[in-house]
């Protein structure tokens, strides 16, 4: 990847990590966000917010803290599985960071593409930069981008993401590729804007996020990603969340 010699570090990041069942991932994660961030010497925090798991995340998390501190890894669990917008809702509490972070702990989201996304937030005074599996080039123009795309997908569920998406920019026309993706960059002030008025709580919420933003006026950037189908643990994706994107889409089609 190239690498990106004029990031300032003068902000703070913060990472919002929703979990549950990632024991396995969580460490791993962890520890290339870490690298990341410090090879670039920017200011980092990591908010864990674990929906209960069984599978001993939290005591996982927990070991994280004694091995890079408290202030950098932060446990915020919550009593059971309560949605995924709730989730960030909760973690944006507890944020230090001018800036937040919102990714998947699964390996899906590679932490490597992070510093593209400040680059291109920093050249172009972005409110957002939201990673997207469907462009070839960056938006607005990076020279470093490289093309979107997704592994370990089969052809199906392939399909099923691409008419989501295609369904929704058809309704909706939210001037971004990819609504249903989870990976992005916000100013901390335009989050927690967005999230106030922001009524979805499960997987309709990165859409509605998004069709939000642009009904506010707030500036959005695209940074093509390598999407990888998790390496460990059940995909969290249902025939419910299916149904409840293609209502939720309707339901913004009539109020926004």
């Amino acid at each position: 990847m190239p690498q990106s010699p004029n990031i300032s570090s003068s902000h703070k990041y913060s990472v919002i990590l929703p979990t549950y069942n990632e024991r396995k991932n969580l460490p791993i994660i962890v520890w290339l966000l870490a690298r990341v961030f410090n090879q670039h010497a920017l200011a980092w925090e990591i908010i864990i917010v674990d929906d209960a798991s069984p599978d001993g995340t939290q005591e996982v998390a927990r070991q994280l803290q004694r091995v890079y501190g408290e202030d950098k890894v932060i446990l915020k669990p919550r009593a059971g599985k309560l949605g995924l917008g709730t989730a960030y809702m909760h973690g944006l509490n507890f944020c230090e960071g001018d800036f937040v972070i919102i990714m998947d702990a699964d390996f899906s989201h590679h932490p490597k593409f992070i510093p593209q996304f400040i680059r291109l937030q920093q050249t172009h005074n972005l409110d957002i930069v939201t990673g997207t599996r469907y462009r070839n080039g960056s938006k607005p123009y990076s020279a470093t981008a490289q093309p979107g795309g997704v592994h370990g997908w089969d052809l199906k569920r392939k399909l099923v993401s691409r008419g989501a998406n295609f369904l929704a920019d058809t309704v909706l026309s939210p001037g971004v590729s990819d609504l249903t993706g989870s990976f992005r960059l916000y100013r901390v002030h335009v989050l927690k804007h967005i999230i106030t008025v922001t009524q979805s709580r499960g997987y309709v919420f990165q859409m509605e996020m998004m069709v939000r933003a642009k009904a506010m006026g707030y500036t959005v950037g695209e940074i093509p990603i390598t999407f990888v189908d998790r390496l460990f643990g059940e995909s969290k994706l249902g025939a419910s969340e299916v149904v409840s994107y293609a209502k939720g889409v309707w339901a913004l089609f009539i109020s926004v």
